[in-house]
């Protein structure tokens, strides 16, 4: 093993009390671990913004359906170490499963309106799951800033709707997709994808570029893009779509006519690999 410097801490009252010592801002970056570029780029984000970086590692099990993908779930927790350490990151936080959630009845913490639509309406069980250990590691770790991606656009307004309604003092940065050179948003499931699978997924990016040069010149309204949209990625080969709609970014409800800013959010399953991805048409 190297000589690394990242510290691995397991225990919460261990990190909170890091995170409660530590001199200068503490950014957090939550993570499942089996680390992409995705998350790297939010670690260097709180690491040029921050003194301190803490990243958590932990497959969370409350935000799994019970047909869902929890035990597959890739762990490579060394190669994660090793390239949070590379980028700079102070701690990483791996609790087990039990220090997250300790035997006995378990409080859900209640899922806040942006949560119901899309994601929420496909994944009902997915956003309480979320908002519960969402919230317990803001408790854990008094950190000043949380690092989220983009990919994940409706799980960055309902943790916003999360900090706001429960008055958490902590502020939430959301950072870019970061993509594979095809296009295609980098995500922990695309380790799932066939080579076949991942030609097939690039479209999702190339019909959320089409749609974004679409609304530049608005001859249709946004439900007639979605609807060209959805006809593009079926005619492409994708059968199995879960929604494709243009959006208001900060309600999630469906816009009927344009106003800037919109987005495009997109779930659909390449085989049986679920994938999302967003892109805002306009700015």
């Amino acid at each position: 093993m190297s000589n690394r410097q990242i510290h691995v801490i397991n225990t919460p009252d261990e990190m909170h009390r890091w995170a409660t010592n530590a001199i200068g801002r503490v950014g957090l970056v939550p993570t499942m671990g089996a680390l992409h570029e995705g998350h790297l780029s939010l670690a260097r984000e709180s690491v040029t913004a921050c003194e301190n970086t803490v990243a958590t590692i932990f497959v969370n099990p409350t935000q799994f359906a019970p047909d869902e993908d929890f035990e597959k779930y890739s762990r490579t927790l060394e190669s994660d170490l090793n390239q949070l350490d590379a980028i700079g990151v102070d701690v990483a936080f791996v609790p087990s499963v039990e220090m997250i959630y300790p035997s006995g009845e378990e409080i859900t913490i209640q899922q806040p309106d942006v949560a119901y639509r899309w994601e929420g309406a496909s994944r009902p069980s997915h956003f309480p799951g979320v908002c519960t250990v969402v919230e317990k590691l803001f408790r854990i770790i008094p950190a000043d800033v949380a690092f989220f991606g983009q990919k994940d656009f409706q799980q960055t307004r309902v943790i916003m709707a999360l900090v706001q309604q429960l008055e958490m003092p902590i502020d939430v940065q959301v950072c870019p997709i970061v993509r594979e050179a095809s296009g295609l948003a980098m995500s922990s499931r695309n380790q799932y994808l066939s080579d076949s699978g991942r030609d097939l997924a690039s479209c999702i990016y190339r019909v959320l570029c089409e749609a974004r040069a679409a609304a530049q010149v608005p001859s249709a309204g946004p439900k007639a893009i979605a609807l060209d949209a959805e006809r593009k990625l079926k005619d492409a080969g994708i059968s199995k779509i879960d929604y494709v709609a243009v959006v208001d970014p900060d309600s999630l409800e469906p816009l009927d006519e344009w106003q800037p800013p919109s987005i495009m959010v997109v779930a659909a399953y390449v085989g049986s690999t679920r994938l999302i991805d967003n892109m805002f048409l306009t700015p």
